[in-house]
């Protein structure tokens, strides 16, 4: 039996090249239209007459109008900007409508649009959110990535239309793994203030399991250090960082740890199961939890 046409959404976005922008609006739109059970097809053209008959046209055609599913920014004036100045690009657009249809709660949808969404509108529309630190080298980023994907002028039998559906099975993935992400850190985040709120030291805190906890504990003033099970039955102790995306501890453990290993760092701290410190003293590791306990003290206390 003949599929009806009319029955299947059109996803309009344009031809050529593509960015991260366009590829991660296909993936919302997809898990949008999926959800609903609504079968679809992506279209990638700069045709006016096949543009206008789009059921969701984005990063292409003039218009934004959310009302009509149309989401470019190229226009004159172009889309908007989020709270922080970032001007939206078809991604933003497409997530500011259905990011929390998709997650389920406008709380992950804002802290994906931070972690993901917006560091993808910024340089689409040409603004730095990062300062390179050494001279021709910069951060690999995801349109790097999806960069690489794209015909070389030596590739010329590659079909740019099935690379950028790749890209989108990609883009795809990466939402799904952010959602559980962001899920999980909020469900982590109640367990870890619950854990402070009833320490009596809270310079030092121990967890039950290995909880992300960067984010949330910058935000408490006393945590020093981080007492966690590892996954091969040891127990870690992490300095907590001034800040989670830098590499700087509110305080590192002592300097003549650094480095050391099982019978020299027994020695040095006279804790006898202690394994190893970082050289970098923002780790150390020992056998047990009662190990970990003393180490984080005698780091305290130095």
């Amino acid at each position: 039996m003949q599929e009806n046409k009319e029955s299947i959404k059109k996803l309009i976005t344009h031809n050529g090249g593509f960015h991260s922008d366009d590829i991660f609006a296909t993936a919302v739109l997809s898990f949008v239209l999926e959800k609903q059970n609504q079968k679809f097809e992506v279209i990638r053209t700069r045709d006016p007459e096949i543009i206008e008959n789009g059921d969701y046209v984005y990063d292409v055609g003039g218009i934004y109008d959310e009302a009509k599913n149309r989401f470019d920014h190229h226009q004159i004036g172009g889309a908007g900007a989020d709270e922080s100045g970032i001007e939206y690009s078809s991604f933003g657009l497409v997530w500011k409508k259905f990011g929390a249809e998709i997650c389920g709660s406008q709380k992950v949808a804002d802290n994906i649009r931070k972690r993901l969404v917006a560091p993808i509108d910024g340089p689409d529309n040409g603004i730095d959110i990062f300062t390179n630190k050494f001279e021709n080298i910069s951060p690999y980023t995801i349109q790097d990535y999806f960069s690489s994907m794209q015909p070389t002028w030596n590739e010329e039998n590659l079909e740019i239309d099935k690379v950028f559906l790749e890209g989108v099975e990609i883009a795809k993935n990466i939402l799904k793994r952010e959602v559980i992400l962001a899920k999980d850190l909020f469900e982590a985040e109640e367990k870890v203030t619950a854990i402070y709120n009833n320490t009596e030291d809270k310079r030092i805190l121990t967890l039950d399991t290995h909880y992300p906890f960067d984010s949330i504990l910058y935000k408490l003033a006393e945590p020093i250090f981080i007492i966690y099970p590892r996954p091969d039955t040891t127990w870690g102790i992490r300095a907590v960082r001034k800040n989670p995306k830098s590499f700087e501890n509110r305080k590192n453990f002592p300097a003549s740890w650094a480095g050391q290993r099982d019978e020299e760092l027994q020695k040095i701290t006279g804790v006898p199961d202690a394994v190893f410190c970082h050289r970098a003293l923002f780790l150390v590791v020992a056998k047990s939890k009662e190990g970990a306990i003393k180490l984080a003290q005698i780091a305290v206390e130095s």
